[in-house]
């Protein structure tokens, strides 16, 4: 029996039954792809169009457009970041990110903008429940062990948007 190759090669899956006349599909796995250019935007869910911000990246705005419309269709409404991995050859990969925390705590805390002085202004409220979600909901992109780091994150960015967060230390 042959048995496959399960290999992951700079975040590529290679998954080929190794056989003489399959080798240079395996040797195909192994060479990857020049990267051109690594870029970070935020679109809204469902909402990415050609521009300037996609246009900088190099890749193919269309297929790229509809390709993360399809897959934020479920997120409507919500910002959602996304790292978008251009190649030489005009290709791309893209990575969704979660909601960024400073807009799930406005939306929280019911307020359409932060505190321009923080430590003087305090335009808003969370409970720890709404912190507690939000730590849960962001766990896979914070640099948080468990879930009280995470909180403890998340209250930090509270506060510095001046929402206080109650019942918090």
């Amino acid at each position: 029996m042959i048995k496959p190759i399960n290999r992951q090669i700079r975040g590529r899956v290679c998954n080929h039954p190794l056989t003489a006349a399959n080798i240079f599909i395996k040797e195909e796995c192994l060479v990857s792809k020049k990267v051109a250019k690594v870029v970070k935007l935020q679109f809204k869910a469902g909402g990415a169009r050609p521009g300037p911000a996609l246009a900088s990246a190099g890749v193919n705005m269309p297929q790229f457009c509809s390709a993360f419309n399809d897959a934020t269709k479920d997120r409507a409404g919500d910002v959602v970041p996304v790292v978008i991995t251009a190649y030489e050859d005009k290709s791309f990969d893209f990575v969704l990110r979660t909601t960024p925390a400073s807009v799930m705590l406005l939306k929280a805390a019911k307020i359409e903008k932060g505190s321009g002085s923080s430590k003087v202004t305090k335009v808003g409220k969370v409970t720890v429940e709404d912190i507690r979600k939000i730590a849960e909901y962001k766990m896979p992109d914070l640099n948080a062990n468990d879930i009280e780091g995470a909180m403890a994150i998340i209250a930090g960015t509270a506060r510095n948007m001046g929402i206080e967060v109650e019942g918090y230390n």
